[in-house]
Order: structure tokens, then sequence, then C-alpha cells
């Protein structure tokens, strides 16, 4: 049995290739849309991949599984155990099989045995493998989003993403039915989790890649509770904001993602064309670093800097997938691996792009304020401090008086944000400060400065408080 383990810093994302050396036969287990790494991985190993799954219909990032299919003619195999609401749309193709709780099949001398952990999603399936060239009892699971490094997966991404009311607690429920399962399972088996710090699937997941089940039931907190009311009361607590593109990933991968092979390029268009395009209200994501941005921008551009691995994140808290997508690049040359990131998760109608060299004479700046000069001013009547950071974040620690819009509600709550004050934008690094206000900018609000200072800076100086 061969392994080899995959990992998305930008999405926090695990994905693996199992492969039978004897018979050159190899599965990947919850693939990214991206499939070159898996192609080159089994070509260098001798194997060929004939079999492709995923442990649940996937929130976070567009699924490989087709994608992969169709590159190779693999079989897929997805999850059948969901509801009619939950079931695969492309399950009756010729190359797909459905699997429910129990069912076993082979990748050469690998058998993968498929078992039901409803609480993430209620269609999740884990994967128990067994090298029965070696042994007659299984190595290890793939747990994807059910079991992580110090966690396990958030039950409320259908109600908080997908808009299923009164899914959380139904979910939570099953969840803690699925650890009770696995408490009496060997403290030996390893654990492959799909996810790691950073995933948003989560709300305290650890950083390394794997843990075995033992080193889980002595330190995952999912682990010490018997009693199913406290898990729930747990498990829903404290849970970040998840990003809104989780509901049409949701959707895309039900009914099946578009292939790579069929997706448009986009052009490069002249800067009067993306100034016209700004003009008419068209959707621009300016992705230059921030201090470039700050000293020059075109007004109506949202600034996600790629200098951030998890740029795309935030371009999907505001993308509308309805409309073409238009990007500012930091350079022409970062165009593909910009493009791969935001496919990662389903911005597949980007219509044009322009260089840096576009920014030209119609360039605004943008107020910046550092966290000295606001602790100045921050005695003065009539300024509003507006913190963008999560909730966890802001109640753990924040600058005394400030309002709280987490960045990703912000265009939802636009008419609570003051027109008539001075408003410093902050958060913990700058980045997302520089994210709000050029969102605010765009949406009309000239009295916006955002703070490039980050938590560790103004927490020293100006007055703070804990949320109770």
């Amino acid at each position: 049995m061969l392994l080899r383990y995959f990992y998305d810093e930008s999405l926090a994302q695990a994905s693996y290739l199992v492969g039978c050396v004897k018979t050159g036969e190899a599965l990947v287990i919850d693939p990214a849309r991206d499939v070159e790494p898996y192609l080159v991985a089994a070509e260098r190993a001798g194997l060929r991949i004939t079999q492709v799954t995923e442990t649940h219909i996937h929130a976070d990032f567009v699924s490989g599984l087709r994608e992969l299919a169709a590159r190779t003619g693999a079989t897929m195999y997805v999850s059948d155990m969901g509801d009619v609401a939950w079931k695969y749309a492309f399950a009756g193709e010729p190359n797909v099989i459905p699997v429910r709780e129990g069912d076993r099949w082979m990748v050469g001398n690998v058998r993968v045995e498929v078992v039901h952990t409803p609480g993430h999603t209620p269609e999740h399936i884990a994967f128990m493998i067994t090298d029965t060239a070696a042994a007659d009892e299984p190595i290890g699971v793939f747990t994807g989003d059910f079991l992580f490094v110090g966690d396990v997966g958030r039950p409320d991404l259908l109600e908080a993403a997908a808009g299923v009311v009164g899914s959380k607690e139904q979910g939570a429920r099953r969840q803690f039915h699925s650890v009770q399962r696995f408490k009496a399972l060997p403290d030996y088996l390893q654990i492959w989790p799909g996810h790691g710090a950073g995933s948003a699937c989560g709300k305290a997941l650890g950083a390394i890649p794997s843990t075995t089940l033992g080193y889980e039931k002595r330190f995952n907190p999912a682990f010490r509770f018997t009693d199913e009311g406290e898990f729930v009361q747990w498990l829903l607590e404290g849970q970040p904001e998840p990003p809104k593109y989780f509901a049409q990933m949701k959707r895309v991968n039900k009914a099946g993602p578009a292939l790579l092979s069929s997706l448009k390029q986009p052009q490069r268009l002249t800067p009067a064309h993306m100034r016209d395009v700004l003009a008419a209200g068209g959707q621009v994501f300016d992705l230059r670093y921030r201090p470039d941005f700050a000293r020059a921008h075109l007004r109506g551009a949202i600034s996600t800097p790629a200098s951030s691995p998890s740029f795309s994140t935030y371009v999907g808290w505001f993308v509308d997938y309805r409309r073409p997508v238009y990007l500012i690049l930091p350079d022409v040359e970062q165009l593909d691996a910009i493009l791969k990131a935001l496919r990662a998760i389903g911005v597949d109608d980007v219509a044009g792009y322009v260089g840096p060299e576009a920014i030209g004479d119609a360039a605004e700046a943008l107020p910046v304020i550092s966290a000295r000069q606001l602790a100045e001013r921050l005695p003065k009547n009539g300024l509003v401090v507006l913190d963008v950071r999560n909730k966890a974040e802001y109640d753990a620690l924040h600058i005394r008086g400030a309002k709280h819009i987490p960045l990703g509600y912000l265009p939802d709550r636009l008419a609570e944000v003051p027109r008539d004050r001075d408003v410093v934008v902050t958060c913990a690094t700058g980045y997302r400060s520089c994210v709000a206000a050029s969102l605010l900018r765009s949406a009309g609000f000239d009295n916006v400065t955002s703070m490039p200072d980050g938590m560790e800076t103004w927490a020293r100086l100006l007055p703070t408080e804990r949320s109770h």
C-alpha cells in the first residue's frame, strides 16, 4: 500500500492518494479541482488512477471528483446516505457508483469500507482502509470533515450558509452519535482528516496533518462528552462565520462542477475598458498589494490582495456568481495562479483583467491612519471605530466602544455604518480593514479610513476590553 498526502494551504484542505504497488491501481480521496498534483504523483509512483471518491458534498471548495474522472476514466464512488435533498445529481451516470454504510470495494489489495458518519452533513461518510496484503484489520480511516486533529466538523453549515433552518441542532446530535461510535474503535487506527488549521469547517482544528484515534480519544474535547445535550451546546458555541460562497459550493458540487476545459479564458482589457466596467457597476477585484492599493486605486474596485494565501476566501465573501468578474492584477504573470485559486471556489466567469499599469491618472488614494494617530484622535467626539474581525476575535479583545460588523456581513449591514461621522476600520493585521474600507468606498462612503496596524500595535496604545 502506498499513501500520498496533498494539502492546499489557501483552503486548509487535505486530499489523499491510496495506491496498490502490486497492481498499479490508485484511489484519490476528496480531490481538489486542480487535479494535476494527483496525476503527477501517480505517474511518478508508476500508478494509474482507477477510482476517485469523496467523503461528502463539499461546501468550501469545488470538488475535483468529476474533473479527475474525466481526465483518467476513473470510476467515481459517491455517498448514497443522504436524504433526497443531499443526493448527487449525477449519481446515475455510467461511471458513478453510489455507496452506503458497510459497502466495500478493492483498490488492488487495499480494501475500502464505507462508514456513515453523519453530523457535519447528512450524507457524510468515512473510509476505513485495510492493506489486505499485510493485515486482516484496518490501518486507518479517512475521516473527511467528520473528525479532525483536535476537533470535529461543524454541523451548522447547512443552516448558516445554505439556509436549511433547524438543521444545526439535528446535525450536532448526529455528530454526537458518530463520535460515540468511534469511541468503540481501536486506538491504533490512524486518522487522516480532510482539513487542517484555518479551515472554516471547524472551530479549533489542529495544524498537524494526521493523528491516531487513541490520541483523539484522550485529547480531543469532542470525545470527553457522554451527555448528548452538553455535547450539542459545546459544538454549536463559538463556530466561526462561514463564508457566503459555501452555499454556492454545495449547489455546484451536488449538481456536478463544470469541467475546466469548458471554461473561457479571460480577455486582457485596456485601462479605458476597465474604467468603463467600473462606471457601469461591474464586479472588479483589485488583487494588488495593500500599500499599492492605498497609494492609488480605481474607485469601485474591492481590494483583496493576492499576497494572502487565502485571498480567494475574501473574494468568496463578496462575489456575485451570477455576474462576470474582472480583475486588477499585481502582475499579469500571476494570472494562471490567480485563476486556479478563484476556480477552486467556483469563480469561473472571469471575463477580463488588467495589469497594475491600468490604474493611471484616474486613481484615488485610500486614507490610512496609524494606531498612534488613532490613539490621539479616539478621545475626541464623533469618531467611529469599526472592527471587522470575526466574533471570537472581537469577544477576546477589542477597542473600547468599537462597533463590530464581521467583514463578510458588511455588505448586508451598510445601513449600520454612519455616513456623517469619520469611520476608522480596524482588524487583526490590516488586511481585512483594507478590504472593508475598499468595500465601503465602492458603496459611496467618503468618510472611511483604514488602519493598517494590527492587533498587537493598537492593543498597546488604545483602551481595550473583552466581551462578557
